[in-house]
């Protein structure tokens, strides 16, 4: 089964804020609607779409149960695409900077953004072992999209990160196909970001329990520019006894199945977590690498080690100074004054925290190959471990939908 996600955002965004409303209260809750408190202000929709330009798309791979067989399934993942700049992401590039905390992954096309400081099109994220093929395809939707004799597209280094969904997923089976990196470009929309068990992250574990994607945002004060920083994860990392929400260690605090409980506390930091920022500062590529550095600030407040076996990447781009990739005149940019720029590392921490714990909230249980089985990070015993820690904050019933 092939499940195109389509955003509700995109419909809302047409409708107006009515829409927005009532969607948002249909929708399932994340951390905050759980009492979990964060520091900073979201944007309004605490995503990184709220970042103006920015596209998400999810194509979902589900198919099968029981007994592995390789090429057949059971199938537990799918391909996240995110457009900087929507459908001109293509033709004018954005600033950006990458960071790897610990390497055991990949993120394609790394060595030409640090060389040229831009990030010429999408950033892709799919399971390990898909990394070429979906790398391929993008190269493929980019002739298909660019001028008819192909000209614009001669040469491409498409950035394609990874996290392993093995426990999960039949990943020797190579169920990503070039049409599903298409339908996650083509349908990647502004709005709602949906989140837990979906695209890239649909096979993903996150410190013992489901993981996925989830996503967050700050909205910096008028003082401090009112800049929006927003981030989208895909979370794949770390062990229960590790996992801290809120600061409480709330991996030692629920007690239940854990899916890596066999396997030796050497090896058992294997995951990773691909992290993606996005903000309207205009930032230059050196004080995006900066920025991307933070993340691990971010991850280090849910209880990351970033352990050996671990591949914590992570990209920052700023769709700020949109004529920078022009080639036909001299470019005039503006930046922030890197003595300013502690808001948007502050925002940069808090947002990274907050959309790992958004996917952990949005994370189903899921059972996989052979019937592996993974729990989802349970709602109602989270909040008990923050009231017993008097960190939960009183919940604020959502607005009533507009008719």
């Amino acid at each position: 089964m092939l499940r195109k996600t389509l955003f509700p955002g995109f419909a809302a965004l047409l409708l107006g804020a009515g829409a927005l409303s009532a969607l948002a209260a249909d929708a399932p809750p994340r951390a905050r609607d759980l009492g979990v408190p964060f520091d900073g202000t979201p944007g309004p929709l605490n995503a990184i779409t709220d970042v103006a330009g920015v596209l998400v798309g999810h194509t979902t791979l589900i198919s099968g149960s029981g007994k592995l067989v390789v090429g057949k399934g059971p199938v537990r993942t799918g391909v996240t695409a995110i457009l900087p700049r929507g459908a001109a992401s293509m033709e004018r590039f954005s600033f950006a900077g990458w960071f790897a905390q610990n390497g055991n992954g990949e993120m394609t096309g790394t060595t030409w953004v640090e060389e040229s400081g831009f990030l010429e099109g999408p950033v892709m994220i799919t399971n390990t072992h898909s990394v070429g093929v979906v790398r391929d395809a993008v190269i493929a939707w980019r002739v298909a999209h660019g001028p008819a004799d192909a000209t614009g597209a001669w040469w491409s280094l498409p950035v394609v990160a990874e996290t392993w969904d093995g426990w999960l997923n039949d990943i020797n089976g190579f169920h990503v196909k070039p049409e599903h990196v298409f339908e996650a470009l083509d349908h990647a929309r502004a709005g709602v970001v949906e989140e837990g068990n979906v695209g890239g992250g649909t096979g993903m574990i996150c410190n013992g329990y489901k993981g996925g994607i989830g996503t967050a945002s700050r909205k910096l004060s008028a003082k401090d520019g009112g800049y929006t920083v927003g981030v989208l994860v895909q979370c794949n990392y770390g062990t229960r006894e590790n996992l801290r929400i809120a600061g409480i260690p709330v991996g030692r605090e629920i007690f239940g199945e854990d899916p890596y409980a066999f396997v030796p506390s050497d090896l058992a930091e294997r995951g990773s977590i691909i992290v993606v920022v996005a903000t309207d500062a205009p930032l230059l590529p050196h004080q995006l690498k900066r920025v991307a550095r933070r993340v691990s600030l971010g991850i280090g407040r849910n209880g990351s080690i970033a352990g050996n076996g671990s591949g914590d990447i992570f990209v920052a781009f700023s769709t700020a100074n949109p004529d920078a990739s022009n080639t036909e005149h001299l470019a005039e940019l503006h930046m922030v004054p890197n003595d300013s720029l502690d808001p948007v590392f502050a925002a940069t921490v808090q947002a990274t925290e907050e959309a790992i714990v958004n996917a952990l909230v949005a994370a189903k249980d899921m059972t996989g190959i052979d019937d592996h089985h993974v729990t989802a990070l349970s709602h109602e015993k989270l909040r008990e471990v923050l009231k017993k820690y008097n960190r939960l904050l009183p919940l604020t019933p959502s607005p009533p939908p507009l008719r």
